[in-house]
């Protein structure tokens, strides 16, 4: 087939698409909020950040201690004030412990939309293995389309480890929900942190993955650590 100048445009102009209608990127995703969080009293405003999810982001550790000041969205606004100095910051969380995705959905209109969140966290995927990989999509899709439909940010996240199962094993179950939760993240162009990937990288250098953990299925400051930096790549 003869290649002409067209048809190498129209190929550029398609593999742009595509590459452009991709997982939202870390760096470009929040360009309004980050100008919001850099403007000095009188012309700022309060900026609303709201956790949504089960036990890990609610801030439990070992169960029945919850540390909040401790837990990844206490950590994510203390690093953002110290990027943002002048900046007001509301972290509101709406996290419950036991939860998964289809109870946050329920909930998601009256417990989260009114709050009027500028940036929504969701981390249900620890949770969703009870509920199987289809009911699981149909709830964070639920989710995700209420924040777009009124203009609102949103970043996923996979899950954090649970030690029953080895986070080598790139087939498990979180996994699969995982990958299910980045696709969702690449089809409606919001951001996506790999918690997950996150832990494993750590244990494929040689640290075990009790050293980031509190219980067997919560994180310890440490591991919520691990988490709160990488959204803070979204704020950079």
């Amino acid at each position: 087939m003869k290649i002409t100048r067209w048809t190498s445009l129209m190929v550029c102009f398609l593999g742009f698409s595509i590459q452009a209608m991709g997982q939202a990127s870390s760096s470009q995703y929040l360009p309004e909020i980050k100008q919001e969080l850099l403007k000095e009293w009188p012309k700022n405003r309060s900026i609303n950040l709201v956790f949504h999810g089960h036990s890990v982001p609610a801030g439990y550790f070992k169960t029945p201690v919850v540390n909040t000041l401790g837990a990844y969205p206490f950590q994510v606004l203390k690093s953002l004030k110290e990027q943002y100095p002048l900046a007001v910051i509301n972290v509101i969380n709406t996290s419950v412990g036991g939860e998964n995705a289809e109870k946050g959905a329920e909930r998601f209109e009256q417990e989260v939309l009114t709050h009027r969140p500028d940036l929504i966290f969701i981390d249900y995927v620890l949770n969703d293995r009870g509920l199987g990989l289809e009911r699981a999509k149909v709830a964070w899709e639920k989710m995700i389309q209420m924040a777009q439909s009124k203009g609102i940010k949103v970043i996923l996240l996979s899950a954090s480890p649970d030690q029953r199962v080895d986070i080598l094993d790139t087939k498990s179950v979180l996994d699969q929900h995982g990958q299910q939760v980045q696709e969702l993240a690449r089809i409606h162009q919001v951001g996506f942190v790999d918690s997950y990937e996150l832990f494993r990288t750590q244990v494929k250098a040689g640290t075990p993955i009790s050293e980031w953990m509190s219980q067997v299925n919560h994180p310890n400051e440490k591991g919520h650590a691990l988490i709160a930096t990488e959204i803070m790549r979204y704020f950079k």
